[in-house]
Order: structure tokens, then C-alpha cells, then sequence
């Protein structure tokens, strides 16, 4: 696809990783909405530094995207303010360390919070933009997984499961979206800089690079450059690429 022109929708588009998603789009010429679900004034911050800097446009958007009602404005705000919509980037996510051993810890209200945003909330936004796509005749959705979600590590059991359900979600969309819509998937290792990343314990930290083969976390702007490959792409579908300095291989 030619990314020139295009729109793309960011969700937690002012975070770390989602940050260096929306340069590496904007830097193609893509038209960025920046949705975040609290920090407006970070969010407005990472709209101005995009138009200014690369010459395109971009706007913040709010969206809680565990309400179905939100998610469809959302969708209705971004075409109309932009006057179509090409991408979506499912970045948005919720994580809380709890030990795998910790059932008790394991709430069914945590469970219930990070299904809400990590695996049904990417499921609303696909449903919302998808008529979008088919009548556009094309578009890319690209899912922010984890490795937690290809082998059982991560913060927690009820994250490693969500992410799991992501990258299996890319399949099945990749088939009912097809042909007009292609869905990839990205699955990051340890990042550093990232709200994750904060929520985790130091040694959980020191622990994930001293378990991959270069000794060292993931890169986001090596995440951020595989989005805008699977955005570019005309036969890639159904895929996830692990990116994770040597640690999960799948």
C-alpha cells in the first residue's frame, strides 16, 4: 500500500512504543490520529511534534476502548476529521505484575481489566473500522502483541493469556478481513521507556535481557519499523514477527 496520504489510528499513541509508531508512519507521510485514554495534554504534545516535524496531520483523540459506544465515535471522529481511514494500530494496552504462582493475587477484577483492553478492546476497534476498509477497497491492521503471548513469561497470567488471544485474533481477521484488509501482527520482548515496562519489578527487567541471546531488550524503533512494513505490504497476512533481542522462537 502507498503510504502517502494515508490515515493511520494509534491507540496508545502517546505512549513509548506508540510514540515511535507514529514517527515512523508520519515520517512515510501518513496522517496520524493519536488516540489516548487519559494524558490529553502528552497526547495533544505528540500530534504538534508529528505536524510540525514531518509536514502531515495529526490530531489527539480520546477513547476509553473498553466501551463499545466510545470506540465507534472514535472511528465516526477520525474518517470525518481526516476523510478516511487506512490504518489501524492496536498499541493500547493494560498490564499489572502478578506473580504466575499468585492465584489469589489474580483477581478476577485484574482478569477481567486486561481482557477488557489488551484482547476485546482491539476486537472492538477491528469491528468498527473494518466496514471502513471494505468500502475503501483497503486497509492494514496491525496488533501489538507480546512474547508473553507465544510462551508462558511475562507480568502476569491473565497478560501473557490476552496477548496470546491477540495474536490469534490477527489470524482469524486476517481470514474474515480478507482480501480487501490485511492483518499482521508484531510481537515485542522486553521494551525499555515504555509504561509497561514501568509497572514491571527490576529484576523482572535485568532477568528478560539476560534471557535473550544479545543480552539486551528489544528496540522500539525496530518494532516501530516492522509497523510500517506490515502497513506497506501487499501479500503479508495472518503473521506475527517476534522482535525480542533472541528470546522466544516460534
Amino acid at each position: 500500500m502507498d503510504l502517502r496520504g494515508a490515515v493511520a489510528l494509534v491507540t496508545g499513541g502517546n505512549g513509548g512504543l506508540g510514540q515511535r509508531i507514529c514517527h515512523a508512519l508520519a515520517k512515510e507521510g501518513v496522517h496520524i490520529a493519536v488516540m489516548y485514554a487519559k494524558s490529553r495534554d502528552q497526547a495533544e504534545g505528540v500530534a504538534r511534534e508529528l505536524s510540525s516535524g514531518f509536514q502531515i496531520n495529526a490530531a489527539a483523540f480520546a477513547c476509553d476502548i473498553t466501551d463499545g459506544a466510545a470506540v465507534e465515535r472514535l472511528v465516526g471522529d477520525v474518517t470525518k476529521h481526516f476523510g478516511r481511514l487506512d490504518i489501524l494500530v492496536n498499541d493500547a494496552a493494560y498490564n499489572k505484575a502478578i506473580p504466575f504462582t499468585d492465584l489469589d493475587g489474580l483477581t478476577l477484577d485484574e482478569w477481567d481489566k486486561i481482557m477488557s483492553v489488551n484482547l476485546t478492546g482491539p476486537m472492538r476497534l477491528i469491528k468498527a473500522v473494518a466496514p471502513v476498509m471494505k468500502t475503501q477497497g483497503n486497509g492494514r491492521i496491525v496488533n501489538i502483541a507480546s512474547v508473553a503471548g507465544l510462551s508462558p513469561t511475562g507480568s502476569s497470567i491473565a497478560y501473557a493469556v490476552s496477548k496470546a488471544g491477540l495474536i490469534h485474533l490477527t489470524r482469524c481477521m486476517a481470514v474474515g478481513l480478507a482480501p480487501e484488509t490485511l492483518v499482521n501482527c508484531v510481537a515485542p520482548g522486553l521494551l525499555e521507556g515504555t509504561r509497561a515496562t514501568a509497572n514491571l519489578k527490576s529484576e523482572q527487567i535485568e532477568r528478560a535481557s539476560a534471557a535473550s541471546v544479545l543480552k539486551k531488550p528489544a528496540d522500539k524503533d525496530d518494532c516501530a519499523d516492522m509497523v510500517v512494513t506490515m502497513c506497506r505490504t501487499e501479500t503479508m497476512t495472518g503473521q506475527t514477527v517476534v522482535i525480542d533481542a533472541g528470546r522466544v522462537f516460534h
